[in-house]
């Protein structure tokens, strides 16, 4: 699975071989989460940690983490993290290399 592909929970089950409802319980009960919930935390931790690298552009990080545009990342990081994505980026320490 890729973070860059809209899914939906049906499309998941589809692939999985069962109906959207197994699949829900299924997932939720081996994960934690259920699966939208779990593939939003997947981006935003992969967008993290591109933002604390800070060697790619946030326009780039939303498309890398499958956002049609900055703009709609930028909310949903937001939402997710309490902060915008230059924000967060700008209290990260940048890693030595």
């Amino acid at each position: 699975m890729s973070p860059t592909k809209a899914r939906t929970v049906a499309q998941l089950a589809k692939e999985a071989a069962l109906s959207r409802s197994a699949f829900f319980e299924r997932f939720s009960r081996a994960v934690g989460l259920a699966p939208m919930a779990y593939l939003l935390n997947w981006r935003m931790a992969l967008a993290k940690n591109m933002l604390q690298r800070g060697e790619v552009r946030i326009a780039e990080i939303a498309e890398r983490v499958g956002y049609g545009s900055a703009s709609a990342f930028s909310v949903a990081f937001t939402r997710h993290v309490g902060l915008p994505p230059a924000r967060y980026a700008r209290r990260q320490p940048v890693s030595a290399s």
